[in-house]
C-alpha cells in the first residue's frame, strides 16, 4: 500500500513538472529600467543596514564625540551615490533573465565606485569639517555584502527562469552532435537563454577512439549501436548539428541512424549570424531559428572549391549572353556570373513573367549592373540572329531546353524543336557574329538515351562538337564550342524533390516510380559553379562531365523527407510505386560504355573522349531530322533520332518497336 502511494507522489509530482502551471511566467514582459533600478535600492538599503548591523556587532564601535551624520542622513546619501553610480555604469538597462559576465562586473565597479567615493568623502569630511559621514568599516562591508545581494538577484532570477522554461511541458531534451567548439556553444547558448524550447542534456561523439566522459556539465554519449537505446530511455526525440558539423560529415550516411529512428535532426545558423545579432543587441533571435535540416542538407556533399581567378579573368568586362536565364539552371547562372563584373548580362527568355521577375530581382540585388533582358525562343532563327547581332555577346550560356523526359516522349516533334533546332540557330548565330564561347548545358541523361529528351541533347551535343571541329582546322581562333554534362540538379522547376514535398503536405501518398531507381543529384549552385570553371577550361569541343558523387536511392530520398517532416514512412504517409514512366530508366549514366575520361586541374571535372563524327554527315542528319519533325510525325522524326545516335534505345515506350 505505501509503495503504491509513493509511486504515485512520483507521477503526481512528473505531471504537475510538465504541466503549464508556471508556464505564463515564461511569458512575462520584461521589467522596465526604472524598476530595476528601484529593485536594486531597494537591496542597497537592506545591505546597508545587515553591514550596519553587522559593523556594531563585531566591531562594538565606542561612544566618541567626534560627531557623525544621523543614520537617515547616511543612508540617504549612500543611496544618492549608488544611484549616480548605477547611473555611470548602466547596471539597470540590462534583461535580469539574461545577465551576463559583463552586467556582474558592472554591478561590481558600481559598488566599489560607490565605497570608494564614500572613504574619501570621509576622509575629506573629517579634515575640513571634523564630521565623519559614516564608519569606514561599515563602507567596506556594505560594498561586500551589496554587491553578494545584487549578484544573488541576477543569478538567482536568471537560474529561476531558466529552471522554469526549461521545465515546462514544452520543452524538448535534445543531444548536441559533436564534441568541439561549434557543439559546446549551441550547448551553452540554449543554457543559457530562456526562450529556447530545447533544453541540452549531453553530447554525442563520433570519436570511436575517444571513451565516453562529462564536459560543461554533461555526458558525452559515444555514436554507437547503443546510443539509440539509451536516447530512448532518456526520453531524447531530437539531435542537433552544427552547420560547421554538417560540413564535417557525409550527412545522408551519418546522420541515417537517427532518421530511421524517427529522431527529429535539428542545425542551427551560422555563428556569424548569431556574432552579428549580439553585436546589435537584439539578444539571441536565432533561437528561433533552431529548425529541422532540409533534404538538401543532407545530400550536400563538401563544398567545391574553383579557380575562381580564372572565371574572373574570363567574364570580366565581357558581355555574357544566358539563354532560358529564368529557368533553375539559367537563373542561378545569371547571379553567379554577375559577380565576375561583366560589362552586361544579356537574359534571353521565351517566357515573359519569369523573365519580368527575374529582372526585377536581379536589379534589387545587384543595381550596378548593366542587364538587358530580351524576350525570344531559341527556336526562332531570325529572333536570335537579331539579338546576338545587335547586342554582341562575347560568350554564350546556353541553357534553354526542354528537360522533362515523360512530356517530350509524347512530343518528340517539339523536343528536336527546342533542343535541336533551338540550338543549331544558336551556334550557327554565334559562329556567324565571331562568339568567343560558346557553352552548351546537357545532362547525363544524353548517354546511352533511352528516352527521346536524352536523344534529343545528345544530337545537340554532337552538332557543337562537329561543328567546332570543321571551323578549327579552317581557323584556329574560331568559337570554341564546350559542352557541359551533368545529372539532376536539387530543387529545380519540376524536379523530384518539390514534387515530394507537395505530397507529403497533401497527406500522401508519396509516389515513387521503382523501389530500385536511383539518380545522381547535385544542387543548383554547385552545377552553375561548375559550368562556369569548365567553360574557361575548354579550349573547343570537348564534352565536359562532372563528379555527381555517390547515386541516391530515390526510395530513400522519399524516406527521408517524409522523416524530416515528422512523419513515419507508411504509417502516416504511405508509399506508393507507379512503374517507370515512358522512357524512364533505372539508374543515368555520366559516360558511354565506350568512352574514357582525361582529368582537368579540376579534380571535380573530367573530359570524356567520344565518337566525334564529321560536319557535313551531322549537318545532313541533322537538318533532316528538323525538317522531319516539322511534319509532325513522331515516328518517323524518332527513327531518323535513332539512326544519328544507334545507342538510343527506348524504354518503356512506344517507339520500342522502331529498335525491332
Amino acid at each position: 500500500m505505501k509503495h503504491t502511494k509513493k509511486k504515485g507522489d512520483k507521477s503526481n509530482s512528473k505531471q504537475l513538472q510538465q504541466s503549464d502551471i508556471f508556464s505564463h511566467l515564461t511569458a512575462l514582459q520584461y521589467l522596465p529600467r526604472w524598476s530595476v533600478l528601484l529593485l536594486d535600492l531597494f537591496i542597497c538599503i537592506i545591505a546597508f543596514a545587515i553591514s550596519f548591523t553587522i559593523g556594531f556587532g563585531i566591531f562594538q564601535y565606542p561612544e566618541t564625540s567626534q560627531k557623525k551624520l544621523e543614520l537617515w542622513g547616511q543612508l540617504v546619501l549612500l543611496l544618492g551615490i549608488q544611484t549616480l553610480s548605477f547611473w555611470i555604469f548602466h547596471t539597470y538597462s540590462g534583461i535580469l533573465r539574461y545577465s551576463t559576465f559583463i552586467d556582474t562586473i558592472k554591478v561590481l565597479f558600481s559598488v566599489l565606485l560607490t565605497g570608494i567615493i564614500l572613504l574619501v568623502g570621509n576622509i575629506i569630511n573629517k579634515s575640513i569639517f571634523h564630521v565623519a559621514i559614516c564608519y569606514n568599516t561599515v563602507t567596506i562591508i556594505y560594498m561586500f555584502v551589496a554587491f553578494t545581494l545584487l549578484f544573488s538577484l541576477r543569478v538567482g532570477t536568471k537560474t529561476l527562469y531558466e529552471t522554469i522554461q526549461q521545465n515546462g511541458a514544452t520543452t524538448k531534451k535534445v543531444l548536441i552532435y559533436g564534441t568541439k567548439q561549434a557543439g559546446i556553444a549551441i550547448a551553452k547558448m540554449l543554457r543559457s537563454s530562456g526562450e529556447s524550447l530545447y533544453r541540452p542534456i549531453g553530447f554525442i561523439e563520433d570519436d570511436a577512439k575517444r571513451k565516453t566522459y562529462d564536459m560543461i556539465g554533461m555526458h558525452v554519449y559515444r555514436l554507437d549501436d547503443e546510443l539509440i537505446a539509451r536516447m530512448k530511455r532518456l526520453n531524447v526525440q531530437n539531435v542537433i548539428v552544427s552547420p560547421l558539423k554538417m560540413k564535417e560529415i557525409q550527412p545522408s550516411r551519418d546522420l541515417s541512424i537517427f532518421l530511421e529512428n524517427d529522431i527529429h535532426v535539428l542545425t542551427t545558423p551560422y555563428f556569424t549570424e548569431w556574432e552579428s545579432s549580439a553585436e546589435n543587441n537584439i539578444g539571441n533571435p536565432y533561437i528561433g531559428h533552431i529548425e529541422s535540416i532540409s533534404v538538401e542538407d543532407l545530400l550536400e556533399r563538401p563544398e567545391i572549391k574553383i579557380d575562381t581567378e580564372n572565371v574572373r579573368q574570363t567574364l570580366q568586362q565581357q558581355v555574357v549572353m544566358v539563354t532560358g536565364a529564368a529557368g533553375s539552371i539559367g537563373s542561378e547562372l545569371v547571379k553567379q556570373i554577375i559577380l565576375y563584373n561583366p560589362k552586361a548580362v544579356v537574359l534571353f527568355e521565351q517566357a515573359e513573367s519569369a523573365l519580368h521577375d527575374l529582372t526585377l530581382d536581379l536589379q534589387t540585388q545587384f543595381p550596378k549592373q548593366r542587364l538587358i533582358a530580351c524576350i525570344g525562343d531559341v527556336r526562332d532563327k531570325h529572333r536570335v540572329e537579331e539579338v546576338i547581332g545587335e547586342l554582341r555577346p562575347n560568350i554564350i550560356y546556353h541553357a534553354a531546353a526542354y528537360k522533362h523526359v515523360p512530356l517530350m516522349e509524347n512530343h518528340p516533334n517539339e523536343a528536336v524543336h527546342a533542343n535541336v533546332l533551338g540550338t543549331k540557330n544558336m551556334a550557327d548565330a554565334a559562329v556567324k557574329f565571331g562568339v568567343e564561347r560558346f557553352v552548351m548545358i546537357s545532362t547525363d541523361k544524353a548517354v546511352n538515351p533511352t528516352n527521346i529528351m536524352g536523344a534529343s541533347k545528345r544530337i545537340a551535343e554532337i552538332y557543337v562538337q562537329s561543328l567546332f571541329n570543321k571551323l578549327h582546322k579552317e581557323n584556329p581562333n574560331c568559337t570554341k564550342f564546350i559542352t557541359t554534362r551533368f545529372g539532376n540538379v536539387l530543387g529545380s522547376n519540376g524536379s523530384v524533390i518539390p514534387y515530394f514535398k507537395k505530397q507529403i503536405a497533401a497527406g500522401g501518398p508519396v509516389t515513387v516510380t521503382d523501389p530500385n531507381i536511383i539518380r545522381y543529384f547535385m544542387t543548383i549552385p554547385e552545377a552553375c559553379c561548375l559550368v562556369l570553371e569548365a567553360g574557361t577550361l575548354g579550349n573547343g569541343g570537348e564534352i565536359f562531365v562532372f563528379d555527381m558523387g555517390q547515386p541516391v536511392k530515390i526510395l530513400d530520398l522519399a524516406k527521408n523527407m517524409i522523416r524530416l517532416a515528422g512523419y513515419t514512412p507508411n504509417q502516416d504517409i504511405r508509399i506508393e510505386f507507379t512503374g517507370l514512366r515512358p522512357g524512364e530508366k533505372l539508374y543515368e549514366e555520366l559516360l558511354n560504355q565506350k568512352e574514357t575520361t582525361l582529368p582537368t586541374s579540376n579534380k571535380k571535372i573530367m573530359i570524356a573522349k567520344v565518337r566525334e563524327l564529321p560536319y557535313e554527315e551531322v549537318s545532313v542528319a541533322v537538318n533532316n531530322l528538323i525538317n522531319i519533325s516539322k511534319r509532325s510525325k513522331p515516328f518517323m522524326t524518332v527513327s531518323q533520332m535513332k539512326k544519328i545516335v544507334p545507342e538510343y534505345i527506348s524504354r518503356n515506350s512506344v517507339y520500342e518497336q522502331l529498335d525491332k
